[in-house]
């Protein structure tokens, strides 16, 4: 297996620069997941690293070696597209075995090997079948079990499941992270679904206009985010972010939101940072759907808010409520996600809260997270 390292990797289309200084290390028999939207260079990073493109800038290695220089033959890494095209005229059994054809492995040895991944998968009944007679799911796994059958070094997933159905790549979600530890191969897998970048990942980066952003475990990106972009693009729904400055009265810290409405800062640690960072700049609070508490019954801490809307998700509840208009007339509406059996109508007056080691503040100037 493999590790894989980025040094300040640069790439540029005519005048748009796709990847901007990138650098990340990725461990051995790691599940590494390059999270992005659409653009976002994702996949420039995985054609560079297999070869396909060369970077302007910068330095790949595998276990410390340069691969720069090497034919996209000879980085021995296996590439699976988001589109899995399999050749029409041959069956599964042949579209798996084609890799290990130019190894001038003997029959009996590529037989053991595909049907090998083809148990692995759960496919040995399709081996006989043409691609004409599969469907999503089946196509996906053959296309898996194709890159697979090698035991290359490296996997490279360019967002391979995103074509399907929510319960297939639910399965496939699963099948992917499993089939990884079973065959212990470095893999860097590509995605702009947090759900997947969530679910499966070992780590995460996050990527945003060709730069990345922030790196580490999906629980420290989504309880740590390292600024307003990580912030807004992690969890679904995603943090509520909302404008406020910092106020003090006596020995209590207090920011304040839209209108005259004001949180007091319970965590003493948190309002230390403040106090510390200075009350010139502006802030944002940024708190996940799942820390704003709402309930029907009022008290004298919590702020009365309208319920927006809600979604009935069965097993929980996502409440929009309007906090109230921002400095440019609009509707500052907030998500919270709440037990099933709390009921609510939309217009209907509630109350909201925090939960006071819960929260985050940023700058709004650099856009940096402060605590």
């Amino acid at each position: 297996m493999a590790t894989v390292r980025l040094e300040n990797l640069t790439k540029r289309f005519d005048d748009v620069i796709a990847l901007d200084g990138v650098n990340l290390d990725i461990h051995d028999q790691e599940f590494f997941v390059l999270l992005g939207q659409t653009g976002a260079g994702k996949t420039t990073v995985l054609r560079c690293i297999a070869g396909l493109e060369q970077p302007e800038n910068g330095s790949i290695y595998f276990d410390n070696e340069r691969v720069n220089d090497l034919t996209p033959a000879e980085r021995d890494v296996a590439f699976v597209f988001q589109a899995h095209i399999l050749y029409p005229h041959l069956t599964v059994y042949e579209n798996m075995a084609f890799p290990l054809h130019p190894r001038g492995l003997p029959t009996d040895e590529i037989d053991r090997q595909v049907k090998e991944i083809a148990a692995m998968l759960h496919i040995e009944h399709l081996l006989q079948r043409n691609p004409n007679q599969l469907s999503g799911g089946e196509t996906q796994r053959v296309g898996l079990g194709r890159a697979m059958v090698r035991h290359p070094q490296l996997f490279l997933m360019d967002e391979p499941i995103s074509n399907l159905d929510a319960k297939l790549r639910a399965e496939m979600r699963a099948e992917i992270k499993w089939r990884q530890r079973q065959l212990e191969t470095t893999t860097l897998y590509v995605t702009h679904d947090q759900i997947e970048a969530m679910s499966m990942a070992d780590r995460v980066a996050v990527l945003e206009a060709g730069r990345i952003q922030q790196v580490g475990t999906p629980t420290e990106i989504y309880d740590h985010p390292a600024n307003l972009f990580v912030a807004g693009f992690i969890g679904s729904p995603s943090m509520n972010l909302i404008p406020c400055q910092l106020t003090t009265s006596g020995d209590k810290v207090y920011l304040k939101l839209i209108g005259r409405h004001a949180v007091e800062v319970k965590s003493e640690k948190i309002a230390h940072t403040l106090i510390a960072f200075g009350r010139a700049r502006n802030l944002v609070l940024g708190v996940h759907p799942e820390d704003l508490i709402v309930t029907t019954e009022e008290t004298p801490e919590n702020i009365p808010v309208e319920v927006y809307s809600f979604e009935p998700l069965g097993a929980e509840t996502i409440v929009d409520v309007n906090l109230g208009r921002n400095e440019a007339g609009e509707d500052a509406i907030l998500k919270s996600r709440v037990d099933p059996t709390l009921e609510v109508r939309i217009g209907q007056t509630v109350w909201i809260g925090f939960v006071p080691e819960r929260i985050h503040i940023f700058d709004v100037d650099t856009g940096m997270a402060l605590c």
